[in-house]
């Protein structure tokens, strides 16, 4: 799959399943939302103390399949390496990154606070491959 298609894909159906590594090498897989930013890196959001978030800062290899909301038809999958990045930081990226998922939030203000009072944090994804390279 070309890096173009995949983006768009999951620039439009942003349900996603997530993976990462555990510290005994198997994977610890979470159902996400996903998006891409305009350097084709793939964003999610989740929380700092969330397991996905310790995997990665310890290993930072992940898989992302993303599907549509039909979940059957088609998909595209993504393996590579995830920053994770932290408020306060994050805060400007998650604020992007919602934008991108949903649009323009009506308070923006209540959403800034709600993302400190969950410690959250984004995933940045730098994809090394795509997928898939075949399909049938």
């Amino acid at each position: 799959m070309e890096e173009r298609q995949a983006l768009e894909f999951i620039n439009t159906h942003h349900r996603a399943v997530l993976a990462t590594y555990r510290r005994d090498g198997t994977a610890q897989m979470s159902p996400v939302v996903a998006a891409a930013d305009q350097e084709g890196r793939l964003l999610v959001s989740t929380r700092e103390g969330a397991s996905k978030t310790a995997n990665l800062r310890r290993d930072p290899r992940v898989a992302l399949v993303a599907f549509t909301d039909g979940f059957f038809g088609p998909w595209v999958a993504a393996w590579g390496q995830a920053d994770v990045i932290s408020l306060p930081p994050a805060l400007p990226l998650l604020e992007d990154y919602y934008r991108r998922v949903a649009g323009e939030h009506p308070d923006w203000d209540a959403y800034r606070k709600a993302m400190r009072q969950e410690r959250r944090v984004l995933l940045r994804i730098t994809v090394q491959r795509w997928g898939p390279e075949r399909s049938g």
